[in-house]
């Protein structure tokens, strides 16, 4: 049989650091898990609950875009979080932030046009990209830039430009004039803007701004995997101009029907159990305050500024030219499993890992010390 080549994209790494740890516990060995950006608390209690009351209803077709409820309670977190008063009609419930990207790419690209985004950065939008048959353009940031890009770096002539704030592997926040700055000069050289806010409210005191704030002209991507706790319900959002939700609409029905029912009756009873989320926020606060207290003490010294999300992204090229082969080392001894930076950067990558402090901090204090035994003898 065929295969298109298009569809050969490169593997997602930390998928198979998953697998390679799963095979691990499949032997009987007790895994720390710093690989996956998943929390380890359950979806909140009242989500939960109204699932279960929902069982007993026809759960089946919704709406293309989205539970109007739903719909219109996420554009209330936009009045709560960032003081923006949204037409819910802007607001696309999709099968989680990665419906969303291929609904945006499908929306504002044609074959072969070139998207620029930052690199380090979510390995899947290259893939996915690729796999539309897009030119993904990396942009190679800087430690001193937050490895965040600069209006400078934008190139010429790409057609689309993804900013990721709090960004993932760094964890580095876009501040309101950079992402005025960033989504002005992309208007000037004729670029659509793609934002992925998805780990918006896991804040450690910077502060995240929408580029709803300073812009209509964009794209917005967020998604209830992270700040509530839902990964596994593939439910996420994307707030478009109104000229493109037609558009969008039609793509979304012949792409997906619509997003999974059950998971929109829970998403939207979520959006209702902010002080489980602030909760689950405080481990992690303690959990990045662990972190970055022990690992330069272990001797992880280069690492970048964990504004928000739950990651340390730290260079490690004191240590290693190949992350992949540090990574194995590092799970075959320590019994701790961690993401090679290969991900994230195809350029610098072998020379940097990422932490993930998603899990419970019982688990990432012994992560730390079996980290730390190991480091000590090798």
């Amino acid at each position: 049989m065929r295969q298109s080549r298009r569809g050969q994209v490169d593997p997602f790494i930390v998928m198979d650091v998953m697998e390679a740890a799963r095979s691990a516990e499949a032997a009987g060995r007790h895994i720390i898990h710093m690989e996956v950006g998943q929390p380890s608390t359950p979806a909140p209690l009242g989500a939960r609950k109204a699932l279960a009351a929902a069982l007993d209803q026809p759960l089946g077709y919704t709406v293309a875009l989205g539970l109007p409820e739903l719909r219109q309670g996420i554009a209330g977190l936009y009045r709560r979080w960032y003081g923006l008063d949204l037409d819910p009609a802007r607001i696309v419930v999709t099968p989680g932030s990665s419906g969303a990207f291929i609904l945006a790419f499908s929306a504002l690209f044609d074959a072969g046009e070139r998207v620029a985004l930052g690199e380090p950065g979510y390995p899947s939008y290259r893939q996915i990209l690729r796999a539309m048959s897009l030119r993904p353009v990396g942009i190679q940031t800087r430690p001193e830039d937050r490895y965040q890009p600069r209006p400078h770096d934008l190139p010429k002539d790409a057609q689309g430009l993804i900013l990721a704030s709090p960004g993932n592997p760094s964890g580095t926040v876009l501040r309101k004039d950079e992402l005025a700055a960033l989504t002005s000069r992309a208007a000037e050289l004729g670029m659509a803007v793609i934002s992925d806010e998805i780990y918006h409210g896991l804040d450690y005191g910077a502060g995240f701004h929408s580029a709803l704030e300073v812009t209509d002209d964009v794209f917005v991507i967020n998604s209830f995997s992270k700040y509530f706790s839902m990964t596994g319900w593939r439910v996420g959002w994307m707030v478009v101009p109104e000229s493109h939700i037609r558009t969008v609409e039609r793509i979304a029905q012949n792409m997906f029907i619509c997003p999974p029912h059950a998971s929109q009756f829970a998403a939207l009873a979520a959006l209702e159990c902010i002080e489980e989320a602030n909760a689950n926020l405080s481990v992690y606060a303690e959990n990045r305050r662990l972190m970055l207290e022990r690992l330069p003490q272990i001797g992880f010294t280069r690492i970048a500024p964990p504004e928000g999300a739950f990651y340390i992204y730290a260079d490690v090229s004191d240590l290693t030219d190949d992350s992949l082969k540090f990574a194995a080392e590092i799970l075959d001894r320590a019994g701790v499993a961690v993401t090679p930076g290969l991900d994230f950067d195809p350029i610098r990558g072998a020379r940097t890992l990422r932490f993930s402090y998603a899990a419970s901090t019982a688990g990432i204090q012994e992560g730390l010390d079996r980290l730390a035994a190991f480091m000590a003898t090798r």
